[in-house]
């Protein structure tokens, strides 16, 4: 079986989830889907200012060095519309099934 990486964090107090999904699909998205080993990107709203994100690459290192640079373009581009993020995790996907 094919093992991949996801990355999943949690923000909190998001005021305006409309503008963050915006700006997350204007910035980040095209950023971090360009990076080696991207396999797919997830966005989700959870309410009462509460969203998440899912992050799936290739391989650990790719993921590891997807996240390093997904620190800096949230805090250079999404800071506007986004707090740092209250929970990051990370580990290796060990069921899936999807169509």
């Amino acid at each position: 079986m094919l093992k991949r990486f996801a990355t999943i964090r949690r923000y909190e107090g998001v005021e305006d989830p409309e503008a963050a999904t915006e700006k997350v699909t204007d910035v980040f998205l095209p950023l971090i889907s360009g990076l080696p080993g991207f396999v797919e990107y997830f966005w989700i709203d959870l309410g009462n200012g509460s969203m998440l994100s899912v992050t799936v690459f290739e391989s650990l290192p790719e993921a590891i060095d997807a996240n390093e640079k997904s620190i800096f373009w949230a805090k250079e581009h999404l800071s506007t519309v986004l707090a740092p993020s209250v929970r990051i995790e990370s580990g290796g996907i060990v069921v899936h099934k999807g169509k």
